[in-house]
């Protein structure tokens, strides 16, 4: 069956390979957003999807806008689409073109966490499982038919992109098996329960700052849901820092105050509303992440407070 693929960032390789080594799916066209600048230096870099497209040896398009391609793909009449963080919202013109319409593979277990950030979401609400949904695209937001779901147990101390990294190997072969039952007609899309519906909107730096009045298990769930990106973070002495690794320890004191040092690690120990979180690894503005220790014994911060 002839597929075209959308998809933009590494977490979409996987997918993509699947589709490829799978002898019933011919990948006739892969779709991904143009090369972005990167880097210190802004110079042009190509998207993870392309690289790996180029590698299969297929044919890659970039569109500046996702209508660009819809003659390209009226003329390949593609049986289906798959998608993985394309990164551009799809026209129901664009839909409408493959017989059996779009399958988007999701890093949530559907209806929970619709939207761009389903996995810092998941941290975020401390969900004992993640989970990714294969679904038939519709003119909504991640409101389609469910066509198959698999569920993970969350590591205590998972980041986002660890627990993205997980998702796109479990949800690669689960996209397979998706699109040719889709085709095939032996899975039969089910209607979401909108009553159950819960949204993951686009994370801001603003999002990522972290409060030390609330109770350290919810700063703890922060950091890990905005690493990498954006990285939970605060200020300290005026400047950001950002908090990329920490426990939760015992610790009692005004929040965001500097009590001491692990005496294990020689990390800095932060109290929170409830208990205290110590700083296993940070980033002083305009500086390398480096481990709490370090930080502690170039910054002596024993007494201080964050905010």
């Amino acid at each position: 069956m002839k597929v075209a693929f959308f998809g933009t960032p590494a977490p979409a390789v996987a997918a993509l390979r699947a589709l490829v080594a799978d002898p019933r799916i011919d990948v006739a066209l892969v779709v991904t957003n143009p090369d972005r600048p990167r880097g210190r230096g802004y110079e042009l870099a190509a998207p993870a999807v392309k690289t790996a497209a180029l590698e299969a040896g297929l044919e890659v398009v970039q569109p500046d806008h996702a209508t660009d391609v819809i003659p390209r793909l009226e003329a390949l009449a593609p049986a289906a689409c798959a998608v993985v963080a394309y990164g551009q919202i799809l026209p129901t013109r664009l839909l409408d073109i493959p017989a059996h319409g779009f399958v988007n593979l999701h890093f949530s277990v559907l209806p929970a966490h619709r939207g761009a950030a389903p996995v810092p979401a998941t941290i975020l609400a401390g969900d004992r499982d993640a989970g990714v949904t294969c679904f038939v695209l519709d003119a909504g937001m991640d409101t389609g038919p469910i066509l198959v779901t698999r569920t993970t147990r969350v590591g205590p101390s998972e980041t986002a992109g660890q627990l993205t990294t997980r998702l796109a190997e479990l949800g690669a072969p689960l996209l397979v098996d998706a699109i040719v039952g889709l085709v095939d007609q032996t899975l039969e899309p089910q209607p979401q329960d909108d009553a159950r519906a819960s949204y993951a909107p686009k994370i801001s730096t603003a999002d990522a700052r972290i409060d030390w009045r609330a109770p350290a298990d919810a700063v703890h769930r922060m950091v890990r849901a905005y690493n990498p990106v954006p990285g939970a973070h605060t200020r300290f002495r005026g400047d950001r820092l950002k908090i990329h690794r920490a426990q939760i320890v015992p610790g009692t004191g005004p929040a965001g105050g500097v009590i001491g040092l692990d005496a294990r690690t020689g990390a800095p120990v932060v109290t929170c509303a409830a208990e205290a979180l110590r700083l296993d690894e940070v980033q002083p503005g305009g500086k390398r992440a480096m481990p709490g220790a370090a930080f502690a014994n170039g910054y002596d911060p024993l007494g201080e407070t964050m905010s």
